[in-house]
């Protein structure tokens, strides 16, 4: 199981088993849409819908998940504490037969123990994606010519350790995929087009390999900020797979999006300033880029 990399403050609550301050918590006065996730290691937790206000300064929830939920007898031998089911971080507490709501049960959860992944992006907030299909040099130059795409960012994610660089990464042992994150304009180019050029501009059926490009780090994989985009996700694999426009079965992984670590400066627009005297630029990303170019002309800036 990976688990993923926490703050000083994740740790104190999820491994020491501390208490986030009252009324502190990003989730405590918070009413989106969405799932609740463990911090550590992505299992789900709760849905939006079971949340309630109880008033105490903490997250709560008259229903978990089936099955997402451990409780046991807490150090103090008078609470029940409640730990994720799969990774055993710690939630909270759970108390019974206080009449708040219909099920006359309340979850209290501290923030920091749940990650939070929303239906849809807000009204008012950036909408962007996060992929990983092999050398992101690559990836930063196939989106960086999308019309409706206003920034690129090459960087790693999908790891379990804080603030990696390019030469741990490259070492295959972080976790971390090469990955870029895209900043987009939904009324301008939506996100199953931005799927859709994904799946044309590497092969999804290779794991942790794009060409000679070999190790976990280079492996394929969708990171979702939002239930829509893993749905679509999801989605766009099933029709893949059915059409059989690929040999093999495509192993593209769909997680949640956790934390994206910018790449150091000198593999932003590493196309364009190495295109006329790299190697790789020229054998390896002008000719992916012809051919993306020839297929998604009309998406072209």
């Amino acid at each position: 199981m990976q688990l993923n990399p926490l703050t000083p403050e994740e740790e104190n609550v999820i491994e020491r088993k501390g208490t986030e301050k009252p009324f502190s918590g990003q989730y405590d006065n918070f009413t989106r849409e969405g799932i609740y996730l463990c911090r550590r290691c992505n299992s789900p937790l709760y849905e939006s819908k079971d949340k309630f206000d109880a008033h105490c300064g903490w997250p709560s929830f008259d229903n978990e998940i089936e099955g997402a939920v451990k409780r046991q007898v807490d150090k103090d031998g008078l609470r029940t504490e409640i730990i994720c089911a799969t990774c055993g971080a710690h939630l909270g507490h759970v108390f019974e037969g206080e009449n708040m709501t219909e099920n006359n049960v309340r979850h209290c959860v501290n923030s920091l123990s749940m990650q939070f992944i929303p239906t849809e992006f807000g009204e008012n907030e950036d909408h962007s994606a996060v992929f990983a299909g092999g050398c992101f040099w690559c990836l930063e130059a196939v989106f960086k010519e999308i019309k409706g795409v206003s920034l690129v960012i090459p960087g790693y994610s999908g790891g379990h350790i804080s603030n990696p660089n390019y030469e741990r990464v490259k070492k295959g042992d972080t976790g971390h995929a090469e990955s870029v994150e895209i900043k987009y304009d939904p009324m301008i180019i939506s996100y199953r087009e931005l799927l859709d050029i994904f799946f044309s501009v590497h092969n999804p059926t290779t794991p942790n390999r794009q060409g000679d490009d070999i190790g976990s780090q280079y492996r394929s994989m969708i990171l979702y900020k939002t239930l829509n985009q893993k749905r679509g996700a999801e989605e766009m694999i099933k029709e893949l797979d059915k059409s059989k426009i690929f040999e093999d079965p495509i192993v593209t992984e769909i997680t949640p999006f956790v934390r994206f670590y910018p790449a150091e400066e000198n593999h932003k627009d590493y196309y364009e300033k190495n295109k006329d005297k790299n190697p790789y630029c020229q054998i390896v990303i002008n000719p992916k880029l012809a051919k993306f170019r020839e297929k998604y002309g009309h998406l072209l800036k």
